[in-house]
């Protein structure tokens, strides 16, 4: 007899073999009734690199397809995940790396939308302790400020470092997830260098404190450091969660997709209008600046790349986080299924 997770897994197999096609069909029966209540669980909405899903809550985009959208802002990022797990939310809006890094600790998770394909954090060498910098070998012994310990921003800059010889014993990082300790730290000659994301990045280098030593806010950035794109924010759900409700799935890829297609074309009057007052901080030249950075880090259409999967799990391995996973198994840590109909519906 199969168990309530192998069920799970079984009918999202299922789903995928037989397409969305079903789904798409019975949604305006399903959901005309009467919206469908969705909590999404994220930590930090405000992140540029999650800034798809409030374009797509705030323009209504969810709501034309049915569903009544609760976004609820968590601490961390593993908060996020146990009210994923535990039931109190039904989405995930996080790192695609969650997915893999659930699927080595036997829960299985899927990707049903991706919203980004950089990480959006910037490596940078303080201009006022590091007068002298010239290669990042020069990093050893230092203090670099990240977001958290075992966080996207701790990763990349301990990948950098490994590139310049540099182990993790070799320099002291400084955990400090609210932007404003992290800059108070910086301009008080607390760090080094930082790895963080923005608007603080482009604060500092507006400002000529920041030496920028690897950018992967930009394709280019993230190639270099990565290979390829690297596959970053994403909306997540369970499989067996999915495999209960594909027509909420389909329509929440529906309402992410077009967020995504509105922001390719977005202006500063659009954003203006669309972002929360809070998002700005009292500056809106600034996260407008930052804005036009992270453009390019957004997928356009949800889709997985190709090679995405395997150049997040190779990321990971580096880390000793997670066993190698074979085809099969990485598969199951995603879908583009969804994505699909929504592209073609919405022309993406």
């Amino acid at each position: 007899m199969l168990g309530r997770r192998e069920w799970g897994q079984w009918c999202a197999a299922a789903l995928l073999a037989g397409g969305v096609a079903g789904a798409r069909a019975v949604s305006a029966a399903v959901l005309a009734g009467g919206s469908q209540r969705v909590v999404v669980a994220v930590a930090n909405k405000a992140a540029f690199c999650y800034l798809p899903l409030t374009i797509a809550e705030r323009l209504g985009y969810f709501a034309a397809e049915g569903v009544s959208l609760e976004v609820r802002d968590y601490a961390d990022a593993s908060a996020a995940v146990r009210a994923l797990l535990d039931g109190s939310a039904q989405m995930l809006s996080g790192s695609y790396a969650t997915t893999l890094l659930m699927r080595a600790q036997g829960e299985y998770l899927s990707s049903i939308l991706m919203q980004g394909l950089a990480p959006q954090i910037v490596l940078g060498a303080s201009h006022r302790t590091m007068q002298s910098y010239r290669t990042a070998r020069d990093l050893r012994g230092r203090r670099i400020g990240v977001t958290a310990l075992g966080s996207a921003s701790h990763r990349i800059a301990s990948l950098a470092l490994s590139r310049a010889g540099i182990q993790a014993q070799d320099v002291r990082f400084v955990p400090l997830s609210n932007p404003i300790d992290m800059l108070a730290a910086f301009r008080g000659g607390e760090l080094d260098a930082l790895c963080y994301p923005d608007p603080l990045i482009t604060r500092l280098e507006q400002s000529g404190e920041l030496r920028v030593l690897l950018d992967t806010r930009t394709m280019r950035g993230t190639k270099e450091l990565f290979g390829g794109p690297l596959p970053a924010a994403c909306l997540a759900v369970t499989t067996e969660w999915m495999a209960a409700n594909p027509v909420v799935c389909q329509a929440s890829a529906n309402a992410m997709v077009r967020a995504l297609k509105w922001l390719r074309t977005a202006g500063p009057s659009d954003i203006n209008k669309a972002v929360p007052e809070a998002y700005f901080q009292g500056d809106r030249s600034l996260y407008l600046a930052a804005f036009e950075r992270a453009r390019e880090a957004w997928t356009s259409d949800g889709l997985m790349p190709e090679s995405g999967p395997q150049t997040v799990a190779n990321m990971l391995r580096r880390f000793s986080e997670i066993p190698e996973l074979d085809n099969n198994r990485l598969g199951s840590t995603f879908t583009n299924q969804f994505a699909l109909t929504a592209k073609a519906r919405f022309r993406a």
